[in-house]
């Protein structure tokens, strides 16, 4: 409140009843009535409901061809083809990986795990594997979609979204009007959010673990500090453009990726007695009530935060749209392999960095101090058992590490929403909000701020699930396509674009790259 006084005043306004109220309260309410609604048991239920309905229709491709996806994905890595930048300024598919994973590996993969087998116990890992599962197809359509109705822009940038597959998809099945108007909500949405959810609550966490860290208290020249150098870090990344943020993203995230790693199964192997033991206790308590509702419960904080832990970014987020945006910038021709990269995206978010979180939880005994410690600290308290004070400061690098790299993630899909809205022209606006709402973050309370952007999140997730289900059509038919092709060698026209122009030119980049491997 020192740098921000106006804080010290209130609005009011008149309600329903004539009476006079405070704003800011009512505005609080009417948030909260909306927010239990976007992220209600209804929303969860359909998102799982559209990941078994594409699995079931594709044949569970994710698990049919899991071999596949890994040499397409990690082999591509291995052998560099995957790290090759194309022409335009479009980026590798690696960099795509990177930038969308920095935005959904986040502190919620280290609290949200610990939230949900609090709340459900050990069977609470098992809901969330089986939840990802379903997940992989809900990221994979959208993607698919992302990479076929994308568009190129005036510099000849490839320019997507979901936004783009809402009102050009949409439009595509007589529902144009419609479409445009899912597709500004979406594209606003992605905006406020941006600012809140992929923002300042990113700096709030990460001044909380460096004061704690520090063992020192919220106040003073710290958080001042705190501010200062990460607008400065946020700044000269995102003058840059997405270049440079993938760049950036391509060093950190292997990084932070093989840091928490090591952690993890340091935690793990000092405790491998345990191993066994956790691994029963998942499978014992998977199918009880309470650990069923706390596995799907916990999964949708990290997917959707409704748990109401709703600090730190989502697990995965399948079926949010908000990563299409990044995956349409690939220079890849093909819109089913880069689909296949966003499974990848939620197998290595799940089932890799959330497991190692559970497994550091589990076998450390964290979890049975749940009921005399905050239930979102028993990932830090797993650290701490094991390598004493030294094991907070772990957490709090990672959480550094980890949140850091989601604002770079999401000042780019806020970017991409505020341009669509508004034009090229906001583009500059918008990075200037970004930056200023950085020091912000670190000096001013922004719990509210933070309420509100999580229910912008949400309305993410409406007009998004709206498109990719009246699209799936679209969806089966593009992968059905691919299949034939790669898998049955049938000679079938590929389907790469919903436009002509950028199908005849991936066309002829395929045969150009069949031609070299011949």
């Amino acid at each position: 409140q020192f740098f921000f006084p106006l804080t010290h005043y209130k609005i009011y306004c008149i309600n329903i009843n004539g009476k006079r109220t405070d704003f800011l309260e009512t505005a609080i309410k009417i948030n909260e009535f909306i927010g239990k609604i976007v992220w209600g048991t209804p929303t969860v239920l359909l998102l799982l409901g559209f990941g078994a309905y594409m699995s079931c229709r594709t044949g569970f491709f994710q698990i049919r061809h899991f071999g596949y996806v890994m040499k397409m994905t990690v082999g591509g890595i291995a052998s560099g083809k995957s790290r090759k930048k194309g022409e335009n300024g479009a980026l590798s598919p690696f960099q795509t990986l990177c930038t969308a994973l920095s935005a959904t590996v986040g502190t919620g993969n280290i609290a949200g795990v610990a939230y949900a087998i609090a709340m459900g116990g050990p069977g609470a890992v098992f809901w969330m594997w089986a939840a990802a599962l379903l997940g992989m197809m809900t990221a994979f359509s959208e993607n698919v979609l992302g990479i076929y109705f994308r568009k190129r822009d005036g510099s000849g940038s490839f320019r997507g979204g979901a936004m783009y597959y809402l009102e050009n998809g949409l439009g595509s099945i007589g529902r144009r009007r419609a479409g445009r108007a899912l597709a500004l909500l979406f594209s606003a949405s992605s905006v406020l959010a941006s600012l809140g959810i992929g923002n300042m609550s990113q700096v709030l966490s990460i001044k909380e673990s460096v004061l704690s860290a520090m063992g020192t208290e919220a106040h003073g020249i710290v958080p001042v500090v705190i501010g200062a150098a990460l607008t400065a870090a946020v700044g000269i990344t995102l003058v840059g453009g997405i270049g440079r943020i993938a760049k950036a993203n391509e060093l950190l995230m292997p990084f932070m990726a093989l840091l928490y790693a090591i952690g993890s199964l340091t935690v793990i192997f000092m405790n491998f007695q345990n191993v066994l033991p956790a691994f029963c206790a998942i499978f014992k308590g998977a199918f009880s009530f309470k650990s069923a509702c706390g596995g799907v419960g916990g999964y949708a904080f990290l997917r959707t935060a409704s748990w109401g832990v709703k600090r730190g970014v989502f697990s995965n987020e399948a079926g949010l749209g908000s990563s299409v945006t990044v995956h349409c910038e690939s220079d890849i021709e093909e819109p089913v392999e880069q689909g296949m990269w966003s499974i990848f995206e939620v197998f290595f978010d799940t089932m890799v960095v959330c497991t190692l979180t559970a497994l550091a939880v589990l076998t450390s005994g964290a979890v049975y101090d749940a009921s005399t410690v905050n239930k979102t600290a028993l990932a830090a308290l797993a650290f701490s058992k094991s390598f004493g004070r030294a094991g907070g400061v772990f957490v709090s690098a990672a959480v550094l590490l980890f949140a850091f790299s989601s604002m770079l993630g999401w000042s780019h899909y806020g970017l991409r929403g505020a341009e669509y809205v508004f034009g090229e022209k906001a583009g500059k606006c918008y990075k200037i909000l970004f930056i200023l709402l950085t020091f912000a973050g670190a000096v001013m309370d922004a719990d509210i701020a933070i309420a509100f952007s999580d229910t912008f999140n949400g309305l993410m997730i409406l007009p998004n699930l709206i498109g990719i289900s009246a699209l799936s059509g679209t969806v089966l038919n593009v992968t059905k396509n691919y299949a034939e092709r790669k898998f049955n060698g049938r000679a079938l026209r590929p389907a790469l674009s919903f436009y002509s122009d950028i199908q005849a030119e991936n066309e002829e980049k395929c045969r150009k790259s069949s031609s070299v491997k011949r």
